[in-house]
């Protein structure tokens, strides 16, 4: 774990003796950088992250991932549980026995980082659904997490607001030396990530250069 934050090896996951999610999947995600996990459709990109993120736990192979891990789904209102924004930020930091005024510094620190400081008191269901992202992004770096799993975070999200939350994310990396895991089928996205996996049927087939994988992917499709 010297250089990585994320390390994956042999990593088996099944449903049943007969779906074999993961099958001897391995990877390792350097520290402070930005990857991405591509794959269609039942590849097991989803079951990997939810394993890394602790949500599963796998039948076979080794999992080594730095503490504390951040956690965003495809849907925020799956994870945003208090009634305005500064609240939700600081739900997360409840278990750490902080004093009001740090959890207040914690939030507003975070809130910042996602260029929401202006919305602590906003109610979260008058969000956009690229805000609510935002919002689930500043919980994990309230608790300064070092490792942040994003799963497909844009899919609900209109064209302008995918492309502004993954560079959000770039940033975040870049500035506070983040590590951060995002799952997508979206190849335009990979412009913004050091490097990407490749994944069918449950094991990482590729991995390296964005702009290499993306060449592979498109002319797959062609």
């Amino acid at each position: 774990m010297a250089n990585a934050a994320i390390v994956v090896q042999d990593v088996q996951f099944r449903w049943s003796k007969e779906t074999a999610v993961l099958e001897n999947c391995s990877l390792e995600v350097p520290k402070g950088e930005f990857w991405m996990l591509l794959g269609t459709n039942g590849s097991g990109k989803s079951t990997l992250l939810r394993v890394l993120a602790g949500l599963l736990s796998p039948q076979a192979g080794q999992i080594e991932v730095r503490d504390p891990v951040g956690f965003v789904f495809q849907n925020p209102d799956h994870q945003l549980v208090m009634p305005t924004v500064g609240a939700d930020v600081a739900f997360g930091l409840v278990a750490e026995q902080l004093s009001f005024d740090q959890i207040q510094q914690r939030v507003e620190e975070a809130l910042r980082a996602v260029n929401l400081s202006h919305l602590q008191r906003r109610p979260i269901y008058a969000l956009s659904g690229g805000q609510k992202q935002r919002v689930a992004i500043a919980g994990a770096i309230a608790r300064h997490c070092e490792v942040l799993l994003l799963d497909e975070p844009t899919a609900l999200l209109d064209a302008d607001s995918q492309l502004s939350l993954v560079a959000q994310v770039r940033q975040l990396v870049i500035q506070r030396g983040i590590t951060a895991l995002w799952v997508t089928h979206r190849l335009e996205e990979l412009d913004y990530c050091d490097g990407a996996f490749l994944l069918e049927a449950g094991r990482v087939v590729d991995r390296g250069e964005p702009t290499r994988l993306k060449q592979r992917l498109m002319q797959q499709v062609g």
